[in-house]
């Protein structure tokens, strides 16, 4: 399903870069992905909303002040629709997650809070208002997957299972197993073992029609390939790191 204009409670249902140097980051992705934005003012400068055709499929943003002082890479942050944030914010505690930001009003976009699941991995909580999320997933240029890598996958998912009311689901892709995130019996999402050193995080791939051609046109725009272009049953992955830090996915389907 490509357009979207709804999201069930524990979906991953936007994506933004927060980052330290907007204008490039915009030129990097415009190349990259082929986006075009719509800027949006905010208090630090503006919100610019990455467009995939007529849909919104993700956004760029400066750094807050705060987590410039604070040293903080750029970074891509993957957001959760929730029915009612400060429900769900109301039972990551005792689920033993950390409320990092209390949950609180977008102007008429929606209402968000942050947090961190027990492993550490952060992510963002979404309430839609006038904004659901991605407008546009799975097309060339847009959001088309989004993995939560971590260390503990039992502790992480029980987690998000008591907050969320997210599950699970284990197959064979190919010689090795996975586990995928469910909701309403549909999968949503995945996940990843982190590796030695890797703190646990949520990832963000986009959709392209040559994962390992993207990658070498990422170098090209002065990105870095992580992890080389990789195949398995369902298509080809890549990870990436953008000129200023930010690190993502690129996913090309088998066809």
């Amino acid at each position: 399903m490509s357009q979207r204009t709804s999201y069930r409670q524990g979906t991953p249902n936007w994506a933004d870069l927060q980052t330290t140097d907007q204008a490039s980051a915009k030129s990097f992705y415009a190349e990259l992905l082929g986006w075009t934005y719509q800027d949006e003012p905010m208090e630090s400068g503006s919100y610019s909303m990455a467009l995939v055709g007529d849909g919104v499929a993700a956004a760029i943003a400066p750094q807050s002040p705060e987590m410039r002082a604070a040293g903080a890479p750029p970074t891509w942050n993957t957001y959760l629709a929730v029915d009612d944030v400060d429900a769900a914010a109301g039972r990551v505690a005792a689920a033993g997650g950390t409320v990092l930001m209390a949950p609180f009003d977008v102007m008429n976009e929606g209402r968000m809070a942050f947090i961190a699941d027990p492993t550490g991995a952060q992510v963002l909580l979404w309430q839609a208002n006038q904004h659901i999320g991605a407008t546009v997933v799975n097309e060339p240029g847009a959001v088309i997957w989004n993995e939560l890598i971590t260390d503990d996958k039992d502790k992480a998912l029980g987690f998000y299972d008591t907050v969320l009311g997210m599950g699970s689901n284990t197959s064979q892709l190919g010689d090795l197993p996975y586990t995928g995130i469910v909701v309403d019996g549909e999968m949503c999402g995945g996940t990843a073992d982190a590796r030695d050193g890797e703190a646990n995080h949520w990832r963000v791939y986009f959709n392209v029609d040559n994962a390992a051609a993207a990658a070498k046109h990422a170098t090209e725009l002065g990105g870095t390939v992580v992890d080389e272009p990789m195949d398995s049953p369902i298509g080809s992955f890549a990870t990436i790191r953008d000129p200023q830090g930010g690190v993502f996915g690129l996913f090309s389907r088998s066809h």
